[in-house]
């Protein structure tokens, strides 16, 4: 697919977690930048390079520290000196790194990658011969970035916190439910509404999909607050019931998923437990007439 401006090319690293592949994109028309390089893939290091037809690479945009955009900055940087620009994080403790935190149950986070050029949340910034504004949409990762580009084609790049394949795998400690569902308003309240995601295809309405996605993180809080109401107090429990039949290699992103549920109804003050939630032995509801508000 290619534009005045832009063109994607998908990495071959198809999977449960990464549908068709890591979307890279190259910005620009003289000079480029590039968004998300993808795996550390040399097929697709060379397509990029390929793609760019002698036009210099300038700078690298990394939407967040996942391993699916970020282990082929490496190469890329070797092959181009492109200056990298991403949101950045600081080290977020051993829990995070705990091979349980990972939707595949792996190293999915590169704790050790920073970008060159720190952004801020609302920075202009100018990448290649583009320029683009930098949207902080933490909630699938704490870094994560989203860039529009300025100019006469209004375009989000969405990364991972609006997919065309999928909704995002929110997963704690590194993923955080209420910061999600927050960031999703935080672009329905901007002008953008062709979304160029970080895997899948392109979104015509990103409007329609980010309000769908709303929808269904609303309904799976009901299904899981129900669940509890029901007596069910673990995690392993509710997502027995919230997601019967799910595929045994996707279990471990759905039981995260319960818990981010959980941890944003900790919240707003409508489930209660002890302790952190990984290991708290029972979750109980809060009704209502206790005078606790939901």
């Amino acid at each position: 697919m290619s534009f005045k401006t832009f063109s994607v090319l998908t990495a071959g690293n198809a999977g449960p977690f990464t549908g068709s592949g890591t979307n890279t994109y190259l910005v620009g028309r003289d000079a480029l930048a590039v968004i998300d390089p993808g795996p550390d893939d040399a097929a697709h290091l060379k397509a990029i390079l390929a793609a760019a037809r002698g036009r210099p690479i300038t700078h690298i945009l990394l939407t967040h520290a996942h391993r699916d955009h970020v282990d082929g900055f490496a190469g890329l940087k070797a092959a181009t000196g492109a200056v990298s620009m991403g949101f950045g994080r600081g080290d977020p403790g051993p829990d995070a790194k705990a091979p349980g935190s990972s939707p595949s149950g792996g190293d999915f986070v590169d704790w050790s990658f920073a970008p060159e050029v720190r952004v801020a949340h609302g920075e202009t910034i100018a990448a290649g011969d583009a320029v683009f504004e930098a949207i902080h949409t933490p909630g699938h990762a704490p870094d994560h970035l989203c860039f529009a580009l300025r100019g006469d084609e209004p375009v989000l790049f969405s990364g991972d916190h609006v997919m065309g394949w999928s909704t995002s795998v929110i997963a704690p400690p590194e993923g955080n439910m209420g910061g999600y569902l927050a960031s999703l308003e935080v672009l329905l309240s901007r002008s953008e509404r062709h979304y160029l995601p970080g895997h899948g295809a392109a979104i015509p309405d990103g409007h329609r999909t980010a309000r769908a996605y709303l929808l269904h993180r609303q309904m799976r809080e009901q299904a899981v607050l129900g669940a509890v109401r029901d007596g069910l107090d673990t995690i392993e429990a509710i997502t027995a019931r919230v997601y019967d039949g799910l595929a045994t290699q996707l279990l471990n992103a759905a039981r995260l998923s319960v818990q981010a549920h959980v941890e944003l109804l900790a919240q707003k003050r409508m489930v209660a437990f002890e302790g952190p939630l990984k290991d708290a032995e029972r979750i109980v509801s809060v009704q209502p007439e206790a005078g606790i508000p939901g």
